[in-house]
Parts: C-alpha cells; structure tokens; sequence
C-alpha cells in the first residue's frame, strides 16, 4: 500500500463530505432549494457540474482503455458525445430553462414533462420515477464500482469494502446538502478531472519523445491508427461511426445533466455556461483519447488495458502528485454518482411520494422521503456492481445511457418545439422508446448487430410519439398560450 496516495484520497474524501455538511448547516429550507439550488447556479458551477456529472469514471478507464487496446476507431463515442453535448447546451438548454419556469416552475424532469401539458394525471410522472429508480441503480452500479476497482489497484483494499467507503461518502454530502452540495463538489471535480487528463499524457508524451522511461517495444493491432475500425468502410466500421453518434443523442434525454440546465441563475447566463461547459468537455474528451493512444505508446502492452491511466500517473509521477491525479477517478465516479441519486430522489419525492402517497407533505417530510431514496438506490448499485456477473463499468454506463437517452430524448425535443405535442404522445415515446432499446439489448440477434441500442430506441420514441400525438386530441388553448409563453420568457 502507498501510505501517501491514501493520504490524499482520505483528504480528498473528506473535503467532499465537508461541503455537503457546510450546506446542510446553511440550508435556508424549501424544496426547490433542496432539489434545485433555488434556481441560483452562477455559470461556471453550471457547467462545470453538467460536465462532471456527465463523465463518470469510464472517461479515466473505459474510453482510454478503448483506444489502448483497439484504436482510433473507437473515438467515434467521444466524437458522436462531443457533438451531442454542444447541440444540447446550444439547443435544449434556453428553452428547457424557460419552460420549466412557465411550466408551473417545475424543479424535475417528470414534473415539467406534466405541467408542460397541464395535466392532472400522475402517469407520466409516475412512469418516470419507475424508469429513474431503475436507470438510475445501474447508473450509480458503474461509479461505484469503478471507485472499488480504483481502491483496489492502488491502494490493495478490497474492493467490496472500497465500494462500501465510497458509497457512504457520497451518500452523506448528497443526504446532507442536496442540489447545493452536488454541484459544487462537481464543480471541485470537474476542475480535478481536466487537470489530471491534460497533465498525465502530456508529460507521457515527453517521455516518449525522449525515450525516457518508455516501452522499449510497442506492437499495435492492425489499423490501429485508422478512423476506420476495420481499415474499411464496412458494416463493422459503419456501426462503430453510428453507435458513436448514438452516444450523443442520449444527451437529450439524461434527467442529471438537462436538470442542469433548469437549475442556471437566470437567462442571460445559459450562454456563458454553454462556452464553459463546451470548451470543457471537448478537453475532457480529446485528453481521455490522447490518454489511451499515447499510453499504448508509453507502456507497451497491458494485460488490462482499462488501467492505463492508472499505470501510466503512478509510472511518471511521485506518490503525493499521483496520488492527487487518482483522485481525479474518484472525482468522476462521485460527481456522477451523486447526480444520479439526487435526480433519483427528487423523482420520488416530488412525483410520487408527494402528488400519489402523502399530498399534504411538508418540505421536511419531502426531504426525509428524498433521503430515503437516495440510501435505497445506493444500496442497490452497491449490490449490483459487488455482483461479479454485472458487467464492465463501460458496459453498466451504456445499458443506463441508451435507456435515459431512447425514453426521455424524443420527448424533451419534441415537448419543446412541437406545439402540437400531446400528453398521450410523450407518455407513448416514453414508453416505447425505453422498451425498444431494452429489447434491443436483450435479444442477441439484434444486439450482435454492434449497433447501439439507443439508436433504434430513440426512433421508435420518436415515431411513437409523433403518431399518438397526431391521432390524439389536439392540445387545449392553455396549453398552446403557456408554449407560445415560454417562448418570449425573460427574467
């Protein structure tokens, strides 16, 4: 065991357990401050904690270890993720924002899909919450077990005990301090991570151009260099360019990450968030890839290649320096972790618990009902990722994407720019989209295809959809005045 790399991380951990008791001891009250800040988020913690709590640990160990092991062609996911992120911020954040205050100021994704329609049914909020507590387990499953695999390699702790530490960590500042806590912890963590991804291959790079400390020999698979997975333009390759464009339409649709976007401080700032955050993850994505191609130059051959920058700080770095760039693993894990816990819970408190078992409850009973949440599905995602059958962390992350990402992209797009879309048509999409790309995934002569599941669950959302809401009742005026509102908002 390194006694200094523990030292940081005891440190690091106990940092992030301090701003969730800081905000815990400052909190003012109020469900929309509990589950949204209060609306108050400045631009940079905006972006910077959409950022973090969209890259969890698979942009450290699952997208290097990608490009290590196969190539340049498997850039396409950070590629098609790029371009997705810019059309959300650039499309779906200002309207989202101001439709979420028309609608009601709506503070969760269920509620403004519910109040956008003027609804008094709880279908859709209640088909929501199902979908997020089961999304949303598999989700947290992967960060969790990506901090057991970090504890273990570094430090030789086991991994279930580290799984067990970092689970109560997050849990605490998300239990304590809410939406408050969550962003800035991801503020703190999303600094951490670009640092740590700019400096590792940088440095690694050096070294390779001066022969100092690099492989002595270095074999690379066939086409490794090549855009093209296969060396050509076949169905192999044409299904790695797709499933990568495919992992950019999830961003319609992942409820931890748009929830930013309704939590900005006012209007005139979602484009200063937009830059940030864009320039940020752009960074983010073309490091985690330099990351996995010069790695493969620096250390040669690795029996796991999803250690690459794990081996490749701890070979350049000394303990208290490596130590500070491990952290930034566990920076991804939580900060993603805790968005999803939180978003978990603000979906039960506030669209079930309250509006289907307890329509009088106060504020605090909400909080305790959302904290309740928040244990419960921590304690299924440490039972899901201590299950050595649950798969890599890569493979946890995609299954939860594509779901969020076919269920819930179709209908945010559409409920902000169709003025004609129905509640009927969104609970259909919902339903339909989520359904098609779980089967997808199940059935194994579909998903031998190598195609992302998401994609044809984000089309048959869509279609679903656009032909309920057209052979459905047309909206009522209200509905269409609130959508023709939300479009000249200001504050």
């Amino acid at each position: 065991m390194n006694y200094s790399e523990l030292i940081v991380f005891i440190i690091y951990l106990v940092a992030m357990l301090g701003v969730g008791v800081f905000f815990f001891t400052n909190a003012k009250g109020g469900e929309k401050e509990f589950f949204l800040g209060g609306r108050q988020m400045g631009p940079w913690v905006t972006a910077l904690s959409a950022g973090a709590s969209d890259m969890s640990a698979w942009v450290l160990m699952g997208l290097p270890a990608s490009i290590f092991a196969a190539g340049m062609g498997q850039t396409w996911i950070a590629i098609g993720l790029a371009v997705g992120y810019v059309l959300s911020w650039v499309v779906i954040a200002p309207r989202l924002r101001k439709f979420s205050i028309v609608a009601n100021d709506s503070i969760t994704i269920p509620q403004y899909l519910t109040n956008r329609f003027l609804s008094k049914s709880k279908s859709l909020q209640v088909i929501c919450a199902v979908i997020f507590l089961f999304a949303y387990a598999i989700y947290a499953a992967s960060s969790i077990k990506a901090c057991g695999t970090l504890f273990n390699t570094v430090l030789g702790i086991d991994a279930n005990i580290a799984m067990y530490i970092a689970a109560f960590i997050i849990v605490a500042y998300t239990f304590l301090g809410g939406y408050n806590a969550v962003c800035w912890t991801d503020f703190f963590q999303g600094l951490l991570m670009l640092g740590a991804l700019l400096i590792a291959p940088i440095f690694a790079l050096a070294m390779v151009n001066s022969s100092s400390g690099a492989a002595s020999a270095v074999t690379f698979p066939a086409n490794y260099w090549s855009f093209l997975s296969s060396g050509k333009m076949d169905w192999g390759s044409w299904a790695d360019i797709l499933t990568g464009f495919g992992w950019g339409l999830g961003y319609f649709g992942m409820p931890h990450i748009i929830i930013r976007y309704m939590g900005i401080r006012s209007q005139r700032e979602v484009k200063k968030s937009a830059t940030v955050g864009i320039v940020w993850n752009i960074l983010i994505l073309a490091f985690a890839v330099a990351v996995g191609s010069i790695g493969r130059l620096f250390l040669g051959d690795l029996a796991d290649s999803s250690l690459v920058f794990i081996t490749m700080v701890r070979k350049i770095f000394p303990p208290i320096i490596s130590g500070i760039l491990l952290s930034a693993i566990l920076s991804a894990a939580m900060s993603t972790a805790d968005s999803q816990l939180l978003a978990s819970a603000s979906a039960f408190a506030a669209d079930v618990y309250k509006p289907l078992l307890r329509k009088n409850a106060k504020a605090k009973e909400m909080f305790w009902a959302g904290r309740i949440v928040v244990v419960a599905i921590a304690i299924a995602a440490i039972i899901i990722a201590a299950n050595p059958n649950s798969g890599t962390i890569m493979g946890l992350v995609g299954n939860a994407w594509g779901v969020f990402g076919a269920a819930f992209g179709p209908v945010i797009f559409l409920s902000l720019f169709w003025k004609r879309f129905t509640f009927a048509g969104a609970i259909a999409g919902i339903v339909v989209g989520a359904a098609a790309d779980i089967i997808w995934l199940a059935v194994p002569a579909l998903s031998g295809t190598g195609l992302y599941e998401i994609i044809p669950g984000v089309i048959a959302g869509l279609i679903c959809a656009v032909i309920v809401t057209l052979v459905s009742k047309k909206p009522d005026k209200e509905v269409e005045s609130m959508f023709e509102k939300s479009l000249s908002y200001t504050d």
